[in-house]
């Protein structure tokens, strides 16, 4: 059975004191986080998750909330957890360069370190199935801020089959894109259309018949959107929500 921790679901401003964007896919080959946010290690810390638990992690796009928490995810597994095992990070391309700019940017740069574990960098480039680590998995150009170059992604962890939004707006093409999944992983920042490059609920209640998903579970909630879980249409996520497919 497939199990999935929502480590952060809130938009890239904390509404609602939530963490970032970071979801963690245990499965029976290993475990994959989707996204790092800048707030994912002190979620998985809380959670008591151990970082040496992730077999690989997958970015959907290099925006802070999403990626910004690979450097120190990495120091903390060197000097911390002292990890030993290989980890692949995988995202779209030009992945490595990104990750290299923001750890220097950040001050933690990665080069020049003696790496007690390798780390394989994967380019994931849209439309091209891969494998990864214990996945098999296929991305998908979304409708978001081209210079960060958005994806989705659809995971197929052996017993299940998993599509994740990453960030993005409205585009004819998604629910062909995330069709037949057991389970959609859907951002829903806003309540109405509020910004041409996230969803709201307003526009997946208009367009719900179109979906052909086991199940729909709603994340990356924005300020008016966390404060209309309750009242949400869709099943809505929280920090630390763990469900099983």
């Amino acid at each position: 059975m497939t199990e999935i921790t929502f480590v952060g679901t809130s938009d890239a401003f904390g509404a609602g004191g939530r963490r970032q964007s970071a979801i963690l896919v245990r499965c029976a080959s290993g475990g994959v986080l989707l996204d790092c946010g800048a707030t994912t290690g002190s979620g998985l810390n809380q959670l008591g998750i151990a970082i040496d638990e992730i077999d690989v992690i997958l970015v959907s796009h290099f925006h802070g909330d999403h990626f910004g928490g690979i450097p120190l995810l990495l120091l903390a597994a060197l000097y911390e957890e002292r990890r030993k095992r290989s980890l692949s990070i995988a995202g779209p391309p030009g992945i490595e360069a990104r990750v290299q700019r923001l750890a220097a940017a950040m001050g933690h740069g990665l080069e020049g370190r003696e790496w007690a574990f390798p780390i394989q960098f994967v380019e994931l480039p849209a439309g091209v199935r891969s494998d990864v680590g214990p996945l098999r998995l296929r991305s998908f150009a979304t409708h978001h801020n081209p210079d960060a170059s958005p994806h989705g992604l659809v995971i197929d962890a052996g017993d299940a089959k998993i599509a994740y939004s990453g960030d993005t707006g409205w585009f004819d093409g998604l629910p062909r894109q995330v069709a037949g999944s057991d389970l959609f992983i859907c951002e829903c920042t806003y309540h109405r259309n509020g910004f041409d490059y996230h969803l709201s609920h307003e526009q997946l209640v208009e367009y719900r018949d179109r979906f052909d998903c086991g199940r729909v579970i709603i994340t990356h909630l924005g300020e008016e959107m966390a404060d209309r879980r309750a009242s949400s249409e869709f099943e809505a996520a929280d920090d630390g929500l763990t469900i099983r497919i």
